[in-house]
C-alpha cells in the first residue's frame, strides 16, 4: 500500500482529473435509472398472489384498480367525469352502476344489491380500472390526468393514487434531505475538526462517491423510492467514518515528518487495512440483506454495498488527493477545535471499566426483549401525511362505504354458477366483508343475462377465468385482515382447488411473512459474515465474537427504544438499521481494536495501551458518530414521510449509540478478555525490542 499511497500522493492532479471526468457517466446513468415506488412489487414470482396480479394483467388487462367517491352530484354529470375518465389512457375501464341498468331509472327502483355497492345517501362510487401495475409510468400518468378533471366534490383513493402521492412527496422533499444532511454533516465537522477548509473537501470527496454510486444504479435498471431516498444520506454517514480515520492518521504522520507527500504515503498506507477491514464488514451486512426473499432486500443491498465499495476507492484516491492539492488553504483556515483531548476519558473507561461491563450486562437483556417484541407496521399508507389528497380519498371510502381493501378471486371459468354463488355466500358470511361483486350473483330475475354490455361481461369473464371483487372493511396488514384473508383463501380452495386470490390485502399478507422470514435469515447472515470477516482481518477466534457481542448489544438498545416508548415502526426498520448501525459500529470497533493490537505490540501492558488507544481514537470516533447524527437527524425532523422520519430518527440515535457503547463498553470487554485473546490470536502481541522501547518513552512523555 506503501507504493499506492506514494502514486496517489505523487499524481494526485491526474487523480482528480480522471475522477471528475467519471462524473459525467454518473450523470447519465443516474437520468436512465428508474424509481420504484411500489413495496409489493418485490414480492417472489412464485406466490399464488402474484401469479393471480399477473393473470389480472396480462388477461384482464386489470393490474390496478381506484376507487372515486362522489358527493352530491346529479346522475348527468357522474356520467360525464366518468366518460372523460375513460377517455385517458391507461384506464381499462370506469365501472358504475350505468353498466347494469339505465340511469333513468331512480336508485330507489334499483335491484338491492347494486344500490348497496354503487349509492350511499350523499354519494356514490366509481370503479376505475387500469391496465398497468399502480406504479406503471402510464398508470401514474392517468391519475394525473383523471385529478385533472375532478372538483372538489370528488375523491379518489387506491394504491396508484397513493404511489403517486408518495412520487411527489419524495420528488420534492429528497433534495432537502440531501441538502440538510450536508450542511448538518458540514457544521458538525467545522466545529470538531481543525480546519473550516477540511468539511467541503471531505464532502467533495463523498459527493464523487454518492454520483458514482447513483449513476451505476442503471445496472440494475430501477431501484426503490426507499433507497433513493436514503442512499446519499446513509452513504455519506457511512462512509464519512474512512475519512475521518485517513484525516486523523495524516495529521499525525504529519507531525512526524515535514514531507506532505510521504506523510500521506504513510497515512494511507496505516489506514488502508483497517478501512478495508470496516467496509469488508459493513459491505457484508449490506450483501446479507440481498440475500432476502423480498426483493427490496436486493434493491437496498447491492446499492448500498456498491455505495460503500465506491465509497472507499474515493477515500484512497480522490480524498488524498484533494487533501494534498489545498494543503496550503486547508493550514490557512484552520482553527482550534471543539473536541477536548479525551485524557478523562480514556482515564475513566480504563479506570472504571468492570463498572461499564456491569451496566452493559444490565441493560442487554431489556434491550434484546425490547428489539423482539416491536411493533411494526406494513402500509404504505401509514407513512404518509394525512392530509395528502389520496389518503383524504382512502378516509371517504372507509366512512361511507365501510371499503379498505378489495380482494380479487380468479375462479375457473368452468367452475358452475351455483357452486360460485354458494362460494360467494360462505364469503359474505366472514366478519369485515363488505360487499362481493360477482358476474354470477347479479344475473337473475332482478337483471337478466342479456341486459348486461358484452364489455362489462369481459370484465368478469376472460381467458378461461371468471373474476370476483371482495370488498372488505379491514384495513391491509392488521390481523384482522389477515385472518380474513385466510379464511377467504380456504372457502376458495374449498370449492375448487385452481382458484386464486390476489390483491393488496393478500400481497401484504404475504409481505408480512415473507419479511418476517427474511430478517431472521438476514441479521443470521450479516452477523456470520461479519465474524468472518473480523476473524480474517484480526487473526483471531475470540476478537470476532467480543466485536459482534458489543456491536449487537449497541443495535439491540437502538431497536428497543420504540417499543418502551410504545412508538410503531416500519417493517424494513430491523433490516435497514441493523445493517447501516452494524457498519458504523464495526467502523468504531475495529479502529480501537487494531489501535489497542498495535499499542499493545508497542509494549505497553493492556491498561496503558488502552489508554492511549482510547485517547487516540476519541476523536476520530466522536466527530464520525456526531457528523452521522447530524446528517440524518435534520430528515427526522423534516421529513412528512413517516417510514422516512422513522428509519433517520433511529439512524441518528443509533449513530449515538455506537459511539457510546464503542467508547465506555469495548474498552472493558477487551481489558477483561485480553489474556483470552493473547491466546486465541495469531501474533497478537508480536513486536520489536525496538518499537516496544519507542513506544515506551512516547507513553512516558505524554
Amino acid at each position: 500500500m506503501n507504493k499506492f499511497g506514494h502514486f496517489i500522493a505523487k499524481h494526485r492532479k491526474l487523480v482528480l482529473l480522471i475522477a471528475t471526468f467519471l462524473l459525467l457517466p454518473s450523470f447519465y446513468g443516474m437520468a436512465k435509472t428508474k424509481i420504484n415506488y411500489d413495496i409489493l412489487t418485490y414480492l417472489p414470482n412464485k406466490l399464488e398472489s402474484v401469479k393471480g396480479q399477473e393473470i389480472l394483467n396480462d388477461v384482464f388487462e386489470n393490474s390496478s384498480t381506484s376507487f372515486l367517491v362522489i358527493e352530491n352530484m346529479e346522475e348527468k354529470h357522474v356520467v360525464k367525469i366518468k366518460d372523460k375518465i375513460s377517455g385517458i389512457e391507461g384506464v381499462e375501464k370506469v365501472i358504475w352502476v350505468d353498466d347494469f341498468v339505465d340511469t333513468a331509472i331512480p336508485k330507489e327502483a334499483l335491484p338491492e344489491e347494486l344500490k348497496d355497492i354503487f349509492y350511499r345517501e350523499n354519494s356514490t362510487l366509481l370503479m376505475i380500472q387500469f391496465g398497468n401495475e399502480s406504479s406503471s409510468d402510464i398508470t401514474q400518468n392517468a391519475i394525473t390526468e383523471i385529478r385533472g378533471v375532478l372538483n372538489k366534490q370528488c375523491f379518489l383513493s387506491g394504491m396508484a393514487a397513493v404511489l403517486k402521492d408518495t412520487v411527489e412527496l419524495a420528488d420534492k422533499q429528497t433534495p432537502i434531505y440531501v441538502g440538510l444532511a450536508v450542511a448538518l454533516a458540514v457544521l458538525v465537522l467545522a466545529l470538531t475538526l481543525e480546519s473550516t477548509v477540511v468539511p467541503f473537501i471531505i464532502l467533495i470527496s463523498i459527493g464523487y462517491s454518492i454520483m458514482y454510486n447513483f449513476g451505476t444504479n442503471i445496472i440494475f435498471g430501477q431501484i426503490s423510492y426507499i433507497t433513493k431516498s436514503l442512499a446519499a444520506v446513509l452513504q455519506l454517514g457511512v462512509t464519512m467514518d474512512y475519512s475521518i480515520f485517513l484525516l486523523h492518521r495524516f495529521e499525525e504522520e504529519s507531525r512526524k515528518i515535514d514531507d506532505k507527500n510521504q506523510a500521506m504515503a504513510n497515512a494511507i498506507e496505516k489506514t488502508a487495512a483497517s478501512i478495508m477491514g470496516s467496509s469488508l464488514t459493513t459491505i457484508a451486512g449490506f450483501l446479507a440483506i440481498a440475500f432476502m426473499e423480498l426483493t427490496i432486500g436486493k434493491d437496498i443491498g447491492l446499492v448500498m454495498a456498491k455505495g460503500v465499495f465506491l465509497g472507499v476507492i474515493s477515500v484512497l484516491t480522490v480524498l488524498p488527493a484533494l487533501m494534498l492539492v489545498f494543503d496550503k488553504v486547508i493550514h490557512r483556515f484552520s482553527h482550534k477545535t471543539l473536541l477536548p483531548e479525551f485524557n478523562g476519558l480514556s482515564k475513566l473507561v480504563t479506570k472504571h471499566y468492570k463498572l461499564f461491563i456491569i451496566i452493559a450486562l444490565l441493560i442487554f437483556l431489556p434491550a434484546f426483549y425490547g428489539e423482539r417484541n416491536n411493533e411494526v407496521y406494513y402500509n404504505l399508507d401509514e407513512s404518509l401525511p394525512r392530509d395528502m389528497d389520496s389518503i383524504v380519498g382512502f378516509s371517504k371510502l372507509k366512512n361511507e362505504y365501510n371499503m379498505m381493501t378489495t380482494h380479487m378471486i380468479l375462479v375457473p371459468s368452468d367452475m358452475p354458477s351455483y357452486k360460485i354463488k354458494s362460494m360467494v355466500d360462505d364469503i359474505e358470511k366472514l366478519e369485515g366483508i363488505e360487499k362481493v361483486i360477482s358476474y354470477d350473483k347479479f344475473v337473475g330475475p332482478g337483471i337478466p343475462d342479456n341486459f348486461i354490455p358484452k364489455e362489462v361481461k369481459d370484465k368478469f369473464e376472460q381467458g378461461g377465468y371468471k373474476l370476483i371483487l371482495v370488498n372488505s372493511s379491514f384495513k391491509a396488514a392488521t390481523d384482522e385482515e389477515n385472518t380474513q384473508v385466510a379464511a377467504v383463501h380456504e372457502i376458495t380452495k374449498k370449492y375448487d382447488s385452481r382458484t386464486l386470490v390476489t390483491g393488496e390485502g393478500v400481497l401484504t399478507k404475504d409481505l408480512v411473512n415473507i419479511a418476517d422470514e427474511d430478517f431472521k435469515r438476514v441479521n443470521v447472515i450479516s452477523i456470520l459474515a461479519v465474524f468472518f470477516i473480523i476473524l480474517l482481518v484480526f487473526t483471531s477466534i475470540s476478537i470476532p465474537l467480543l466485536l459482534v457481542l458489543v456491536i449487537e448489544l449497541a443495535i439491540f438498545i437502538n431497536m428497543a427504544i420504540p417499543y418502551y416508548m410504545n412508538n410503531s415502526i416500519p417493517f424494513i426498520s430491523s433490516i435497514v438499521i441493523g445493517s447501516i448501525q452494524l457498519g458504523a459500529t464495526v467502523d468504531y470497533a475495529i479502529l480501537l481494536t487494531t489501535r489497542f493490537r498495535e499499542e499493545i505490540r508497542n509494549g505497553y501492558n493492556k491498561f496503558e495501551a488502552m489508554e492511549i488507544s482510547v485517547r487516540e481514537s476519541s476523536k476520530s470516533i466522536f466527530t464520525s458518530g456526531l457528523t452521522f447524527f447530524g446528517s440524518t437527524v435534520g430528515v427526522a425532523v423534516i421529513s412528512d414521510m413517516e417510514i422516512v422520519k422513522s428509519l433517520s430518527g433511529m439512524i441518528a440515535r443509533g449513530a449515538l449509540i455506537s459511539t457510546g457503547v464503542i467508547l465506555f463498553i469495548l474498552p472493558g470487554v477487551l481489558l477483561v478478555s485480553e489474556g483470552f485473546i493473547r491466546k486465541t490470536s495469531k501474533n497478537w502481541g508480536k513486536g520489536t525490542v525496538d518499537t516496544a522501547e519507542k513506544g515506551r518513552i512516547i507513553y512516558e512523555n505524554k
